[in-house]
């Protein structure tokens, strides 16, 4: 897109129909979120976790589409509501990447979209990203991640502290932290002999300031990729407008974001989905999206492992694919934590799901991504299982039958009290070696070999 586009759209964000926020939420939201779900006639199976209806696809997206045009998207720094006409709406469709190179030299990675039950294996973009990390942690967690030959791309959390100084919005210290955060990502790059990898990183960067902070060669490249996000639901501001706009010139990609609350404002999966799936349609414009994440966000249980959320994963994917291909990364962030099996069935099961359905696979922010207790043992085995599950061609059928069964092995911690945290990367790996301790190795091991036994062919 170029400049004048898309100061134009920025512009409509000054002269649009201003509204409260509340009304934003109830009157455009609630109130025509739930008009689309009856109109459509849009409903979910909750023993269907990978639905094979092409109706259903055909009109989730149709309905999608319609939700767009008629909301527009909340401009939440002026109050006003940023409208698309239909021709633009089709036009961002229409020109949705089909071909996106990450990264460089012989380490370059060439993103497609991906088809229902494809047997093109899908990317695998691991790391922790999001979570909150203190620096004396922030290295190792990545080595531990680049080091995994079944990775592709690479990701990261947040830095907490530099220095031993709390990292703050909007200051020198968010200057320095995304600094620092490229810093680390090269540096575990070029140990792992892989420098020319790809990334989605500057997640250190709260605000505008962290994301011109990381736009430098030495940092994010060009060929990396960083977020756009829109909030809450259709919601965007100046600062992540600011961000599309930083990328321009520069050529940095741009990752859209949409983390749709699933049971909030727009009611249960099917109503959360239609959201997710605007929000898509409305990054291709503002936020000059190159691929999409995809992010829903259980209102009580979080994790994208939780089932609403595997079916949102499921048919936004398979509706994308089959109307509209496009580059769709999921994000999975399941609600355990290292050194707990439950982590490792979550993954499993988020992985199958994403896999058949025409996704890419993208995380992994394990504990929900609150606390630093990932380790690249689990993205070895997110990158494994979704390798695996494309090359044995599996069916939707299949797909859902192993996910049946391993929901009963990690849905009751949702329910407890203090959740599935499990430990801090230092309690899982040996720092001094970078591998994980034979404990965790040992539940891998386990939990692989179930899985092998479910149908999953390693």
């Amino acid at each position: 897109m170029d400049a004048k586009k898309f100061l134009e759209l920025y512009e409509r964000g000054t002269t649009g129909k201003q509204v409260s926020k509340n009304e934003w939420d109830m009157e455009y939201i609630v109130e025509n979120v739930m008009d689309m779900v009856d109109e459509y006639d849009l409903s979910w199976d909750k023993q269907v976790i990978v639905p094979n209806d092409d109706d259903l696809l055909d009109r989730l997206f149709r309905a999608s589409r319609e939700l767009l045009l008629k909301n527009g998207i909340y401009n939440m720094t002026t109050g006003r509501i940023m409208t698309l006409t239909e021709e633009e709406v089709d036009e961002g469709i229409a020109n949705m990447k089909q071909e996106l190179v990450m990264g460089e030299g012989k380490d370059a990675y060439t993103l497609r979209p991906r088809k229902i039950e494809d047997t093109a294996e899908p990317c695998v973009w691991a790391g922790n990203p999001g979570a909150p990390t203190p620096e004396r942690l922030y290295l190792p967690i990545l080595q531990s991640v680049a080091k995994e030959p079944v990775v592709d791309l690479l990701t990261c959390g947040s830095l907490i502290d530099v220095d031993g100084y709390p990292v703050k919005s909007g200051g020198p210290t968010e200057v320095m932290a995304v600094r620092r955060e490229m810093k680390y990502l090269h540096q575990a790059l070029e140990e792992a002999g892989r420098p020319g990898m790809g990334l989605l990183a500057a997640e250190s960067a709260v605000t505008a300031v962290g994301d011109y902070a990381a736009t430098a060669d030495r940092y994010l490249r060009p060929c990396d990729s960083h977020l756009v996000a829109l909030f809450n639901e259709l919601i965007m501001d100046d600062g992540n407008l600011v961000r599309a706009a930083n990328s321009i010139d520069y050529g940095v990609r741009n990752a859209s974001l949409a983390c749709t609350m699933v049971g909030g404002l727009g009611g249960d999966a099917p109503g959360s989905c239609l959201i997710m799936m605007a929000s898509m349609m409305a990054a291709n414009q503002f936020a000059i999206a190159d691929y999409h994440l995809c992010h829903p966000i259980h209102i009580n249980d979080v994790a994208t492992s939780a089932r609403s959320c595997l079916w949102l994963q499921s048919v936004l994917c398979q509706s994308f694919a089959k109307n509209a291909p496009c580059i769709i990364v999921c994000d999975i962030w399941p609600a355990s934590g290292a050194m707990t099996k439950e982590l490792l069935y979550e993954v499993a099961a988020n992985s199958i799901v994403v896999t058949v359905s025409g996704g890419h696979l993208e995380g992994l922010g394990s504990a929900n991504g609150r606390v630093p207790n990932g380790t690249g043992l689990e993205c070895r085995l997110m990158g494994e299982v979704g390798k695996a599950v494309a090359r044995q061609g599996m069916t939707r059928e299949e797909a859902n039958d192993i996910v049946l069964k391993l929901l009963p092995k990690y849905e009751y911690i949702f329910g407890k009290k203090d959740g599935n945290p499990g430990v801090s990367f230092d309690k899982a790996y040996n720092m001094d070696t970078i591998e994980p301790l034979p404990e965790w190795q040992a539940m891998y091991d386990e939990v692989k070999e179930d899985l092998r036994q479910m149908g999953i062919k390693f």
